[in-house]
């Protein structure tokens, strides 16, 4: 599994993009629960209100149209809210700015952001981030599990398409946890968070020679979709709840239909129906 964007090269005449947590990776839930939403209750001390945030971090990042937004960018709108509802929130404005205007969304863009401004928010944002990190490494194997189905689905899917994983997750953990359950024979390149967003990854994998139709991105959130649209590829949902089900569909219709050039058109919008019903959109 190539993690080196820059040479990798085309093998098959199909590109299929996963995404990990949430999607192939039964982990966004447990993340959520004991790390991200107790991380940021513990930096900002804000233990007084720690069951309605608790519930509205993980309505913001699990079950509405905001799954799966970047960690950066979930922190900045949830902290806004806290300043406004709870208790004020040193610098939030700092944090919103960068948040919203960063081209990249990372650990190490921060750094460089803390060195031009000194602001405490940021250095606050940072050590949130590195704990989530730690917290996210210390949760047992045996808790970060594919969904059912997973390793069987990339397993077929990987005799007619390249895979990728496109993620934006942390890279080490989402190599870990591929290889752990032998997942990552099934993939050609992992992309995750330091290389740059979900679509501009996309974007350079099709520099590779791949034609659009034949490009499907996979994925559990409103990013993975927005992803696909802005580069013309095609989106297969896994939606909440129900991956089991999604991955099973996946194998009996979704890659078929992509081989046979059926893909679009009515299967597509019928699967960002469900996409969207599902997130009660």
């Amino acid at each position: 599994m190539s993690m080196d964007l820059k040479h990798f090269t085309k093998s098959k005449d199909y590109l299929i993009c996963v995404d990990s947590d949430g999607c192939a990776m039964d982990t966004m839930d447990i993340k959520h629960f004991r790390c991200f939403g107790p991380c940021m209750v513990e930096e900002w001390g804000l233990s007084e209100w720690e069951s309605p945030i608790l519930a509205r971090w993980n309505d913001v990042n699990l079950y509405t149209m905001t799954r799966g937004i970047n960690r950066f960018k979930g922190l900045a709108q949830v902290l806004g809210e806290i300043d406004e509802t709870y208790t004020r929130i040193e610098d939030i404005d700092v944090l919103k700015d960068w948040a919203d205007k960063s081209p990249e969304l990372s650990n190490g863009a921060l750094k460089k952001a803390i060195a031009e401004n000194d602001s405490v928010i940021l250095k606050k944002a940072l050590s949130w981030s590195e704990k989530v990190n730690e917290a996210i490494g210390a949760l047992p194997f045996e808790e970060k599990k594919p969904f059912e189905g997973v390793k069987e689905a990339l397993e077929y899917a990987h005799r007619y398409a390249d895979i990728a994983i496109v993620s934006s997750a942390n890279q080490q953990a989402v190599e870990e946890e591929w290889d752990l359950y032998g997942l990552s024979a099934y993939v050609d390149i992992l992309l995750s968070q330091n290389v740059g967003s979900k679509a501009y990854c996309i974007r350079e994998l099709l520099k590779k020679g791949y034609d659009r139709t034949k490009v499907l991105m996979t994925g559990d959130a409103p990013g993975d979709r927005d992803a696909a649209e802005q580069n013309g590829v095609y989106y297969y949902p896994i939606l909440v709840r129900r991956e089991k089900e999604s991955w099973e569909e996946f194998v009996s219709s979704a890659v078929p239909k992509l081989l046979d050039g059926s893909y679009g058109g009515a299967y597509q919008r019928q699967k960002i129906d469900a996409f969207l019903k599902n997130l009660g959109a």
